[in-house]
């Protein structure tokens, strides 16, 4: 990939150049913002690091590459987080500058930045390249700063110190020490004070003098002032002002065939492109969503829907009934549930803001670049303004089930204190997630995380190995993000949903059993010798056999964890909230009564009385069991047993509800997974299911049916708690929250 390096002049942007180069990518040009007036050397900006500004301009003959550069005009206007378009704000200079970098070479796709913990300067860059088209690169992103303290040390990188703000650090002693120098005393103040080794924290500013990029030439810096900024006698500020400098020749030519500083570009003598333009003038248009009434005229097929009952977090599914396969492709189908669900959420007060997670399900994997592009026409950045959803995207079969090509199903929260995780950069730390859809989402202690493939960050390239290799990269990738939560998938998960393409082989899913709890264990130790582990939870486990997964991958994780939070629903406010349920006892419906083998059926996970998560699978041995009648080999269940299969599994997820004070209004999303062709039909087991709910409210008062049903049929080649044999007939997940009290 051709990048465009966003360059301060400090040691983390000419470092993040290096690791673009060790993964591939070539950097084909620099850009530079720096204040307007020449004279003065730093800004008050959080984005932005100018001391130095007048010794970046010699980069371009240092590295022999075009250096474009603007004259800062705007000041921070947006001060949220997230950043939105704002005219005036100085991330509109970067704007403009990287837009006139595209506009003069077109085939540059990435941007390279050297941000390592500001999610504020990472989301800046991110919403510019978002705009523009191009692909963020942020290999320092979420590295331990020690070892890349060392690591940029090692590789050569010469840099000074040329702002210090910190306790323990004095303009007079260290402005213009180089990092080798300073090395051991950051870390002594590290250990002392907690001060940030790459001063990530504002504590120092360096400006890179010579690194291995610099073919050409190094700089000597012959004179310099310090300019002592605030006196304070604990951390007082002052920078380096630099008076001289020269440029050091390596022997090789700028003119030679090594440089491309001219690159068809038209530069100034020294290979420097000053951009202009007025920030505050720019603008954007903004896709505007087609709306439903045109696109349901268009289709001849039935809408289907579903929504839990609970009031304030519930799942919405839409899709399409099509058994006479009039479906006339996955885009326009897709633009039909999309549209429904709009206007569902519209209807019940809601927006796509209000979404926490997207189950995307598509009839063909060949077709994802079309699903997502017709994605992201619907739901986007502007329009979720406290972040995008997570999302999980799979093949199903679809057509087998008699459906259309596309079913959603949507997570929502009326409260709007979700947080979300969502890093488009591609880095070292986790795959990136360059749409709209978000890495985790946190809601209620709950984090609902994207679903995970066996990618290996930084190259975006599916690991080699198999199986094996995938899956043990997933979990890492899981546990990155969980990091960030400062929580670990191996002890605050509360469930596990394993997707495994039918690519694989029945022994290489043996493989997959065997080193689950291994890669678990390791990850558990990891987690704990970086902080303590106060409880662990005993996740649910199911493994979900489908015909396809994005970039053709073997397996695909989605985990969901727990996460005690400040705000959290305490142990009092728990005894509050179950006092009207702490008499109740299990019913026997439908004639219904405890036996041992129930135990086999099912799993669950019980958190501080507070969140419950069951999984309940049914083999054809069971039904055999709830029938009282055997299975002849190949043939469908009749009506009448799919129905005592329905009230059996709505009878044994009620017991384990009321046994631990739960009840069906807590319920966030009950999926019905179900294997197609063989032995039920979607079309029964839908009928089937809604009247066994609607039999189960005349029985138990306490239970509401409303005009949706509260179940979503997931059409599935497999299912089951092992990996080894996904041979369940249909498995049930509930996730039930009792809302805080």
């Amino acid at each position: 990939m051709k990048v465009v390096a966003l360059v301060s002049g400090g040691k983390d942007s000419c470092y993040a150049m290096m690791q673009c180069i060790n993964y591939g990518h070539e950097i084909v040009a620099l850009a530079n913002l720096m204040p307007a007036d020449d004279s003065i050397d730093e800004l008050d900006s959080f984005m932005y690091q100018t001391v130095g500004h007048q010794i970046v301009v010699s980069y371009a003959k240092c590295m022999g590459l075009p250096l474009f550069r603007r004259r800062l005009q705007g000041s921070t206007r947006h001060h949220e987080l997230s950043y939105k378009m704002t005219p005036g704000d100085e991330v509109e200079d970067m704007f403009l500058l990287l837009n006139e970098v595209k506009r003069q070479i077109p085939n540059i796709r990435g941007v390279s930045s050297g941000a390592i913990a500001s999610d504020y300067q990472r989301l800046r860059v991110e919403s510019v390249c978002s705009r523009l088209g191009l692909v963020s690169l942020s290999y320092l992103w979420k590295q331990d700063q020690s070892l890349l303290f060392h690591e940029m040390i090692t590789n050569g990188i010469v840099a000074i110190l040329v702002k210090v703000a910190a306790i323990g650090l004095h303009p007079a002693k260290h402005l213009g020490k180089e990092l080798a120098e300073v090395k051991s005393h950051l870390h002594h103040l590290n250990g002392l004070y907690g001060s940030n080794v790459c001063g990530e924290g504002g504590e120092y500013e360096t400006l890179t003098l010579d690194c291995p990029l610099f073919k050409f030439a190094r700089i000597v810096l012959d004179d310099f002032q310090v300019i002592l900024h605030s006196p304070d006698s604990i951390a007082p500020v002052g920078v380096l002002h630099p008076l001289a400098y020269h440029l050091e020749s390596k022997g090789l030519s700028i003119d030679s065939g090594d440089s491309n500083i001219n690159n068809g570009i038209s530069l100034d003598g020294n290979g420097i492109y000053e951009i202009e333009g007025d920030c505050s003038l720019h603008a954007e248009q903004s896709q505007i969503s087609k709306s439903l009434s045109v696109m349901i005229e268009k289709t001849t097929y039935h809408l289907q829907m579903s929504k839990t009952d609970r009031g304030d977090t519930f799942s919405i599914c839409c899709w399409l009934q099509d058994l006479h396969r009039s479906s006339t492709g996955l885009q326009s189908d897709l633009e039909v549930v999309l549209s429904h669900l709009e206007s569902q959420l519209k209807e019940c007060g809601f927006t796509w803001e209000d979404v926490l997670y997207i189950h995307l399900y598509i009839a063909d994997m060949n077709e994802f670049a079309v699903a997502n592009e017709t994605y992201v026409s619907f739901i986007t950045q502007e329009k979720c303004r406290f972040g995008v959803p997570s999302r999980s995207t799979v093949e199903l079969p679809l057509l087998q089930a008699g459906l259309g090509k596309a079913y959603v199903e949507v997570l929502v929260s009326r409260d709007k204190t979700k947080k979300v995780l969502h890093v488009q950069s591609i880095s070292r730390w986790a795959p990136s997630c360059i749409g709209p859809y978000s890495q985790a989402t946190l809601h209620n202690g709950i984090l609902h995380m994207a679903g995970q493939l066996g990618l290996d960050p930084p190259t975006m390239t599916l690991c080699e190995g198999g199986i094996i290799s995938e899956l043990e990269q997933a979990l890492l990738n899981s546990e990155a993000i969980a990091d960030c939560f400062r929580c670990s998938i191996s002890s605050s998960a509360i469930s596990f949903v394993v997707y495994c393409s039918m690519q694989t082989v029945s022994l290489n899913r043996a493989e997959v059993q065997d080193q689950w709890e291994v890669f678990l264990e390791k990850l558990k130790k990891l987690h704990s010798a970086k902080r303590s582990v106060s409880e662990v939870f005993n996740p649910n486990l199911l493994f979900v056999l489908v015909p396809q997964l994005p970039r053709r991958a073997l397996v695909e994780i989605k985990p969901t964890l727990f996460i005690m939070e400040d705000d959290n629903t305490g142990s009092e406010k728990s005894d509050v909230c179950i006092q009207d349920q702490e008499h109740a006892t299990p019913q026997s419906y439908w004639g219904f009564q405890e036996d041992p083998w129930h135990d086999s059926c099912f799993q669950k996970c019980i958190v501080l009385e507070n969140l419950c998560a069951i999984m309940l699978s049914i083999t054809s041995e069971n039904i055999a069991d709830i029938c009282n009648d055997s299975l002849v080999s190949g043939h469908s269940l009749s009506q009448g047993q799919t129905e005592k299969v329905a009230k059996f599994c709505i009878y044994l997820i009620d017991k384990i509800l009321t046994e631990n004070l739960f009840s069906w209004k807590n319920t966030m999303y009950l999926r019905v997974y179900f294997q197609t062709g063989s032995l039920v039909q979607m079309e029964m087991l839908s009928l089937v299911f809604s009247q066994a709910f609607q039999d189960f409210a005349e029985i138990n008062l306490k239970f509401k049916t409303g005009p949706d049903p509260i179940f979503n049929l997931v059409p599935v080649l497999g299912s089951g708690r092992s990996a080894t044999s996904m041979d369940a007939v249909l498995t049930c997940e509930l996730l039930a929250q009792k809302p805080p009290c």
